[in-house]
């Protein structure tokens, strides 16, 4: 693309979007290795892990304060503005939800009681695929400007998201499923810890929830 754009964000102007979700997606990652640590009780590896994920949160807001910046007001793309602000947003979202879980967690050192563990593990990984799922996706930006937003390619970005849709259902049955099974556990728990159980059990949820959202706001892309 031989006109400012080009120079701006070198070859793609999707590029900044993609790297930016794959640094959220990276927050998404650290909060595994996170509450592995606190499942272990291990504190101080817990920290060190809630700070990984907040600089890599610091490290999508200033690509998402970079790209709004450079970002022109009017674009000759197939692309709304809007709607590339509107996806940059969304994503920014799934880096602050991360944070925000393993923040809670840490400040109040939340232990999982034993048998909500390998559940909460399982519960975590259904989100983990979505996000991953919602990355491809993204990824996929740059071949779809090429394509004109036409063609094989938006057939196989329908696919992905599709897929998408089918994890985030997944990961809906398997909040029910961890829910019903902390319900089971209140009565032997302190209330108080038992209202952030379900706190942090809906926060995981969002995840999968943002990452739908991502695919929703790529199909909104390719529509117009």
């Amino acid at each position: 693309m031989s006109n400012p754009i080009s120079a701006l964000f070198g070859r793609s102007p999707i590029r900044p979007i993609q790297e930016h979700m794959a640094k959220a997606q990276i927050c998404v990652v650290l909060l595994g290795d996170f509450l592995e640590a606190s499942f272990a009780r291990d504190w101080q590896k817990a920290e060190v892990l809630q700070q990984a994920i907040c600089a890599a949160e610091n490290e999508a807001d200033d690509l998402k304060s970079n790209f709004r910046t450079k970002l022109p007001k009017s674009l000759l793309l197939p692309v709304a503005r809007t709607d590339l602000l509107e996806l940059l947003s969304i994503q920014d979202h799934l880096a602050n939800r991360a944070k925000d879980i393993a923040g809670l967690m840490l400040g109040r050192k939340m232990e999982v009681p034993s048998t909500l563990v390998d559940p909460m593990r399982d519960y975590y990984q259904q989100s983990l695929d979505a996000s991953i799922q919602a990355l491809k996706a993204v990824n996929e930006l740059d071949q779809l400007l090429e394509a004109g937003f036409r063609g094989k390619e938006v057939e196989f970005v329908e696919e992905l998201i599709i897929e998408l849709d089918d994890l985030e259902h997944k990961n809906d049955l398997g909040q029910i499923q961890l829910r019903a099974k902390l319900y089971h556990l209140e009565e032997s728990l302190p209330p108080v810890h038992v209202m952030f159980l379900y706190k942090i059990i809906d926060l995981v949820g969002e995840l999968a929830d943002i990452s739908q959202k991502v695919g929703g706001r790529l199909l909104h892309l390719m529509a117009r």
